[in-house]
């Protein structure tokens, strides 16, 4: 077993407002944080990695092929492999969520 302390982990600002934290790292899967903060948008991308996610607190808006999806405090996802989709918080408070991705994925290339 491989512990991974939070307090070891590095948050990124991937793109303004959004910052994401990579925690443990398997050989199949990866687990993520993330905080969206108000206003803040990821932008339209899409990703070989299937992606689970599930929100802790705040809600915010999915855009997957032209439908529009609101996840909120306990709900949970699934985005399939090489669907493009994108997120916004227009709320009013930061969103925080897991996600986890398999394969394992690195931080996002839309960060730069």
């Amino acid at each position: 077993m491989e512990e991974v302390p939070q307090a070891a982990c590095e948050t990124v600002e991937a793109v303004d407002g959004v910052h994401l934290t990579q925690m443990a790292v398997g050989e199949e899967m990866s687990v993520q944080q993330f905080h969206i903060e108000p206003g803040a948008a990821v932008p339209e991308h899409s990703h070989r990695h299937e992606q689970v996610g599930y929100v802790v607190k705040g809600t915010f808006t999915f855009h997957v092929n032209g439908e529009e999806y609101v996840i909120g405090p306990g709900d949970s996802y699934v985005v399939p492999s090489e669907e493009p989709h994108e997120a916004h918080n227009d709320g009013e408070e930061p969103v925080r969520g897991i996600d986890v991705f398999s394969p394992p994925r690195p931080n996002p290339d839309w960060q730069d």
